[in-house]
Order: structure tokens, then sequence, then C-alpha cells
């Protein structure tokens, strides 16, 4: 099954620590911002500063624009992300700070909570075609900087998705759980999320 939620249905809600705001993309059904169990946004960083607070929640954060930023958890652990589709993966319950490294720059949120969900996410610069299996416990997420992605269903009639819409794929309805569907996607500059829930 797949589902393309367009930029007109993401929504722009306030960061927990009250110093900016976010574009939410998706959230699970039911979930809201303080009890969700997988989240995707899209920030703007325009200083330095401490993240809010996500105790609980596994963090993977990709550098989608901008000059880049450092990322210091706990005084000790840093990521420093300098290239587009950069990525850095930490817990949310880490004092994380962030520094830019010369102006503002934008960045790609998977949050997922950590007795939940596990997040796979993977970046992919050239243009290329990803194949994506899934089970009746996963839910993928497709999403590209630049350009549109071409969907292929196997059994159905490719869908090209235009550029800034997220793609949401899940296995059809009425599979076994120990089946899986097939889907391909082709792009590049591309963001791939696969969320598996915890049995």
């Amino acid at each position: 099954m797949i589902e393309v939620i367009e930029p007109s249905q993401f929504t722009i809600i306030p960061w927990k620590n009250g110093q900016g705001t976010t574009t939410e993309l998706a959230i699970n059904a039911a979930g809201n911002l303080d009890d969700f169990d997988w989240r995707l946004s899209i920030a703007t960083v325009t200083s330095d500063g401490l993240f809010s607070d996500f105790s609980g929640y596994d963090r993977n954060l990709v550098l989608i624009e901008g000059n880049g930023i450092s990322l210091q958890h706990d005084d000790m652990h840093v990521d420093i992300l300098r290239e587009r589709l950069d990525i850095a993966s930490f817990s949310g319950s880490s004092k994380t700070y962030g520094r830019l490294a010369s102006g503002a720059i934008k960045d790609f949120n998977i949050m997922t909570k950590s007795n939940k969900i596990i997040p796979n996410v993977h970046c992919y610069h050239e243009q290329q075609k990803v194949v994506v299996r899934l089970t009746q416990t996963q839910i993928c997420f497709a999403y590209s900087l630049t350009d549109a992605i071409t969907v292929d269903m196997v059994k159905e009639k490719n869908m090209v998705v235009p550029v800034g819409c997220l793609i949401k794929l899940s296995a059809q309805s009425g599979e076994q759980e120990s089946t899986h569907s097939t889907v391909e996607l082709m792009g590049n500059n591309m963001i791939i999320i696969q969320l598996d829930s915890i049995q």
C-alpha cells in the first residue's frame, strides 16, 4: 500500500524547548508531541543551543541543507555533519548541544520510541534503484531532497512522486505476517526509512 503525503498536509509545531519550530511530516495515528511511537519532521536550526529532551526515544538526524553542524552528546561524544545527507544517530535522553559550522541548517529528524520501534535509516546521493521488502510489522518512508521518486509496486503501475512529498509504504493488508511485499524506489538524494515494530 502506498500513501503520498503532500507538503500541504505537513504541520508546523513548536519545539518542546520553545526555541523554534519544526515541520512535522508524519506521526503515528493518535500520536502527539508528548507521546508517539514514531515521528518524521524537518527543522531549521538558526543558532547554537541545546536540543529538546526526548528521553525514551531514539533519534536519527540527517543534514539536508546548510554548511554543517556538530552535535555534542553529554559533554562527551561528538557527531559532525558536514555534507548533505550526513547522519547522526543518538539517544533522545542525551544532553545534546548543537553548534553550527557557518549559518543556519535544515535537518530531517526521525524519532522512534525505543521500546516499540527499530529504525533503519539510509541515505542515497546517486541516482539508483533501491529494493524495499515490507512485512506486516514494517512501515517504510521515502523522501527526496531534489528529484521525483519513481515507485514500482511490481504488480501495479509505476507511480512518479514529486519532490517535496513524503512516500509512506506498507505491506498489503490480508497478507500473512510471514510474507513480504516488494517495492522498488528509483531516485537520488533520497532518505529511506524503515520502521520495524518490536513484537
